[in-house]
């Protein structure tokens, strides 16, 4: 493929004016012939000369020489630098002036976002956030990948050898693996998120739908924080962090995030909320190693945008959380009713005691009630005006 370097970048990308120099050789340099391998540096080609083993990992996980320089890529994609800077930038990718550190992979990227444009298929705003969000998304687990992954497993075996020497092999050797297995969870998670959505009763709760949404919140973290290592902390939060995942996974919510000391999650089922938090508590209290935990659960009209939730009741669960006793789940009014109307609670201990008692006289089997809900006093929360919270117990002799 042929491109010329004649034009105009926009914002960080600057044209040929600013160094004709160094557009002529972009123009005329062919993959593989540079002397000098160039990355992050200023237009006027005075970048450092890179790491040869930096560069073959580059090469091997992109499967690609560095063939472009922006404007090249963006010209050979057939978009403007201007929307070819938006989709880079939203997907987290540095400016790099005119460095000629772009692959094929990179034309094809645009040309597919630009295509889904052009089909009329997503907006062009809809269109950065897609690579936003993935952008974001797959930053973290490539940064976990290597910090919690790839570290462990490049020890050098053998005395004498470097990391360096190891890390190569083993890239290689698990690059396709772990490609396949990425592409595996993020086909099951669509098909998951999509079943949800289709399920929903009209098109406005496809966007503004009605979730349960909980926070669980270490008690005393920042405490934690002055007396504990660092080496310590990371492994207690990696520990909060993995037991709280699998539960939320395990009984049926979605992890919306996690905050160090702090997870949100979500769920469709009041009752399944609910189970999440005592089973987090539960868990944490057999566990010597860890602090208190407190839950604050709300429910109610929820906006999701790029796996995030928003709006007034995730404001609720969080005050919810930052008053509730250690060890205790709060929830909020809505959230109560909710419980009561699917029959996961009584109305009130009376209730259940008159219910129980009509059902021995008839002879049949009283109401099995999960949860228990105990009302608290009336209270302002700041942003949010006056709330009854509700004190959500699990009854005695009910299930786990």
């Amino acid at each position: 493929m042929t491109v010329d370097d004649t034009g105009s970048g926009t914002g960080a990308h600057p044209g040929p004016d600013a160094d004709p120099d160094r557009t002529a050789r972009s123009a005329s340099d062919a993959p593989g012939d540079r002397a000098e391998p160039r990355g992050r540096g200023d237009a006027q080609g005075d970048d450092p000369v890179e790491n040869p083993l930096a560069l073959r990992l580059e090469g091997l996980i992109l499967g690609a020489e560095r063939r472009y320089t922006p404007f090249q890529a963006a010209r050979s994609a057939g978009v403007s630098m201007e929307l070819a800077s938006r989709f880079w930038r939203a997907m987290g990718f540095a400016d790099i002036g005119q460095a000629k550190a772009l692959t094929e992979a990179d034309v094809l990227a645009l040309r597919r976002l630009a295509g889904l444009v052009e089909a009329g298929l997503l907006s062009e705003a809809m269109a950065v956030q897609v690579a936003r969000s993935t952008g974001q998304t797959t930053a973290r687990l490539a940064e976990w990948q290597i910090d919690s992954f790839l570290e462990g497993l490049t020890e050098p075996p053998e005395p004498g050898m470097t990391r360096t020497e190891v890390t190569y092999p083993l890239v290689e050797l698990l690059l396709p693996e772990l490609e396949e297995f990425i592409v595996y969870v993020w086909r099951r998670q669509l098909a998951a998120a999509t079943g949800r959505v289709v399920q929903t009763a009209d098109d406005e709760e496809m966007v503004d739908r009605r979730l349960a949404v909980g926070f669980a919140d270490l008690v005393g973290f920042t405490r934690l924080t002055r007396r504990m290592e660092e080496e310590e902390l990371g492994e207690l939060v990696e520990a909060f962090e993995t037991t709280a995942a699998d539960l939320v996974a395990a009984h049926g919510g979605r992890l919306i995030k996690t905050l160090g000391d702090e997870v949100l999650y979500a769920a469709d089922d009041a009752g399944i909320a609910a189970e999440i938090a005592l089973r987090l508590i539960e868990t944490m209290e057999n566990d010597e190693t860890m602090p208190e935990l407190r839950v604050g659960i709300a429910f109610g009209t929820v906006t999701t945008r790029m796996g995030d939730v928003f709006g007034t009741t995730v404001n609720l669960a969080s005050r919810l959380t930052s008053i509730a006793p250690k060890d205790t789940v709060l929830v909020d009014s809505a959230f109560a009713e909710e419980v009561i109307r699917t029959g996961d609670a009584p109305a009130s201990e009376t209730e259940a005691a008159e219910a129980a008692a009509a059902a021995e006289k008839e002879g049949e089997e009283p109401p099995s009630y999960r949860f228990g809900l105990q009302p608290m006093w009336q209270r302002p929360v700041r942003g949010l005006g006056v709330v009854e919270p509700w004190m959500l117990s699990r009854r005695a002799g009910a299930s786990r």
